[in-house]
């Protein structure tokens, strides 16, 4: 008996969990599952049809969004009627919920026998957690990328919620240093990553403030070598930002070459993210900072509901990791804790501390985290009595 599994990933990250969760399934189910849905070029090489190329998504800034709305609201309606059409044994919705949870809520209404699995949570612990009690509606289960999250269902009147793991596991060789990349970490001139982000309006926002900061870090003698990784999409307005910078990075592209300049950074200068976890587990002290536009800035600031933005931040526990935003967001606010971290501070050996405690926190025991999510797939399958 066919199995159909239906897939929605609109972003890369999410397009790389599908990826991961439909090799597992198809290990699992053989030949006779059926993938379809929404993702990127990891999705395709599995199997995957999109159902439209998720570049069409790829909209940045509250401006671009009003105007390409009509447009979205298209593709949530299409997305809709093929899933209730195709009638699947089960539907992942993979982050993206501005996306994923609009057509959830419609499938659920259409046809409320396809149980709906949420791969990556909103963060309802964040802001507007009555979310979470919404989603009881149209999620049968909500996959959880960070271990405290399973709590902030429980506690907010959620769907259930499970801990499988964050992907970021599964790379610590990539991110974690050989004998000859640790001993570059404690030369000198130290390697200082600056890492202003990978959408465009986070390079618009960060990339002048940075370059100021890292000059009056120089200005006022401290040495470093000057590492800016980037992706090919963004490679043209970086070199472009960085002519006018005080102090000329080497700009690497690629995620390939982002690794190897965190297997071999002193520390970091980096907006807040996902990035901050990468630093983390790679075992660099940092510095993080966010700006963004004053709309945003004002609607974020009423609705957030944390100590802290930095996900490496929450992730441990405790606010280690110093944050600048908005108008803290200063090149001289920057430059003088970045050179708290690149020397021998009680700043930097509290945040190396902390980093050691990571590993426990996120394990899986000796489950992948995509192995995890997909016995979960299966078993909520089984319980709707479609396999």
């Amino acid at each position: 008996m066919e199995r159909r599994i239906f897939l929605i990933a609109t972003e890369e990250s999410g397009d790389r969990l599908g990826a991961s969760l439909m090799k597992v399934l198809r290990q699992r189910l053989g030949d006779a599952v059926q993938f379809e849905g929404v993702g990127g070029r990891a999705m395709a090489r599995e199997g995957l049809d999109s159902l439209f190329p998720i570049e069409e998504l790829s909209i940045i800034g509250l401006a671009a969004v009003v105007k390409e709305l009509p447009k979205i609201l298209g593709l949530i309606k299409e997305t809709a009627i093929v899933v209730t059409e195709a009638s699947p044994d089960i539907l992942v919705i993979i982050d993206s919920p501005d996306f994923t949870h609009r057509v959830a809520r419609r499938v659920r209404a259409k046809d409320p026998r396809i149980p709906i699995i949420d791969y990556v949570s909103p963060s309802v612990w964040a802001w507007r957690p009555g979310r979470a009690r919404a989603m009881r509606k149209y999620v049968d289960h909500v996959l959880a990328l960070l271990p405290f999250e399973p709590e902030a269902y429980r506690r907010l009147h959620g769907p259930p919620c499970s801990y499988v793991g964050h992907p970021l596991t599964e790379q610590l060789s990539s991110l974690r240093p050989n004998p000859d990349e640790a001993k570059r970490r404690v030369e000198s001139p130290p390697v200082l990553l600056v890492l202003p982000g990978s959408r465009r309006s986070e390079i618009r926002h960060h990339m002048a403030v940075f370059g100021q900061a890292v000059g009056l870090l120089q200005e006022q003698g401290t040495t470093f070598e000057l590492v800016l990784p980037t992706m090919p999409h963004l490679q043209e307005a970086v070199v472009e930002a960085v002519k006018g910078w005080p102090v000329q990075p080497q700009v690497v592209i690629g995620e390939q070459e982002k690794r190897a300049s965190f297997r071999i950074a002193h520390a970091a200068l980096a907006k807040s993210g996902t990035v901050t976890l990468e630093l983390a587990l790679a075992g660099v002290p940092m510095v993080t900072a966010y700006r963004t536009g004053a709309v945003e800035a004002w609607i974020l600031r009423r609705a957030i509901k944390v100590n802290s933005v930095i996900l490496a931040n929450l992730v441990i526990g405790e606010n280690v990791i110093p944050e600048f935003l908005q108008e803290n967001c200063t090149p001289e606010k920057l430059a003088a804790t970045l050179r708290e971290v690149l020397g021998d501070s009680e700043l930097r050996r509290r945040q190396l501390e902390a980093f050691g405690k990571i590993d426990g926190i996120l394990s899986t025991g000796n489950q992948p985290p995509s192995v995890r999510a997909a016995d979960i797939v299966l078993a909520t399958m089984r319980n709707a009595r479609r396999v």
